[in-house]
Order: C-alpha cells, then structure tokens, then sequence
C-alpha cells in the first residue's frame, strides 16, 4: 500500500511517500537535491518487498537540502507509521566528494548492519569501493547523528552515501531527463538489503 503526506519542515514544503513492505526500510530523505536516491529507494523496495519513504520536493526548480538530523520532525505521519514498522532502515544519500568518486561510504548507527549491506555492493568492485570504517568516512558523510532519521528504527540502520555515477545516469545537472540508475547498483543493493533480511540483523545499533 502507498500514501502521501504533505509535509512542511523548517518552511520547506515536502512530498513524503511511503510504500509498506517488510521490517527493512529504505529511504531516500533527499530524493530532489541528490538525483537517483529515489528511483533507487523505489527499486529495490520493491524487489526486496521492503518498506520505503521517499521525500521530494516536486515541481521546484532548486530543491532546498534540509540536514537529515532535522527531518525527523514529529508532525510527519508517515515517518512515524515508518519508524513503527521498520526494524532496520537504509537511507539512500548522494555525495559529490571529487578525491573520492569510486567510494560507497555506509554510515549509520548500525555497523554490523553497514559491514553486512557492504558485502552485497562488494559485487560493484573495481568500479565502485564500498567504505564502512567510520575513519575513512567524511565526518558529514558518517549518519551517526541520534537525531538522523536512519537511526531512529529499533535497531538503527545504514547511511549509504553514493557517488554521482552510482545512482544517476543522466548527463551533468539536465533536470528534464529523469535519473537512471545504473542496474548493477540496483542489483547489489537489492542483494545487500536481502541478507539483512535474511540474516535479521539483530546487534543494538552503537
């Protein structure tokens, strides 16, 4: 099942969708300011019959990017039903970090959870380098806020931090060509979100 909710946050009015499927959920918090988080939260929630909630900003010529420790704001409905259902999330993010446009950081609060959903991008290597020390990880690319809503499931979750060409196709900022997510991306992370299904990732986050 799918529903909507307009929401406002810091003056900013948000589209929220939210699609309801198993105890792993997706998100994509940024899905207008950082191109494919979105087509790929949709995608591989629905081939891994997860849940996904998938904010955007439609019909804006320049999105506004609002710093994920402030989404979770208590008057979003379906962030809270969201929270309620999922056991472990994924938040999908992109990063425009030119010394490093091959490398997948997996942040978040869970890190046996990120070290496991690491195991199913390994399949992206040499083209892309899955990154789950928190050394190596650009501080404002780590997710480790308490407030960051990949954190707030029961178990936590896994900031996933993209680099352009892993989750976009489209040329340089055209915004009138939808995003296309590269395949082998979708199949790895539709392959990394299994085994935390499969493997019912249980560790408290840290």
């Amino acid at each position: 099942m799918t529903r909507t909710e307009l929401v406002e946050i810091e003056g900013v009015r948000l589209l929220a969708t939210l699609t309801t499927g198993g105890e792993i959920g997706l998100l994509a918090l940024h899905g207008s300011n950082e191109g494919g988080t979105a087509e790929l939260a949709r995608s591989v929630s629905e081939r891994c019959g997860a849940t996904s909630l998938v904010f955007t900003q439609p019909g804006v010529p320049e999105p506004v990017h609002i710093p994920s420790p402030r989404m979770a704001v208590e008057h979003c409905a379906l962030l809270r039903v969201f929270l309620s259902q999922v056991t472990v999330a994924v938040s999908l993010h992109g990063h425009m970090r030119r010394a490093t446009p091959r490398s997948i950081f997996l942040g978040g609060a869970n890190r046996p959870a990120a070290r496991l959903l690491a195991s199913g991008l390994s399949a992206l290597r040499p083209q892309f380098d899955p990154v789950t020390d928190l050394a190596e990880i650009p501080a404002g690319l780590r997710g480790v806020h308490a407030r960051n809503p990949v954190n707030l499931p029961r178990r936590g979750g896994v900031q996933v931090e993209l680099p352009l060409s892993a989750r976009t196709r489209r040329p340089g900022w055209d915004r009138e060509t939808p995003d296309n997510p590269p395949r082998p991306v979708i199949d790895a992370l539709v392959t990394g979100v299994r085994l935390l299904a499969a493997k019912s990732v249980t560790h408290p986050a840290r």
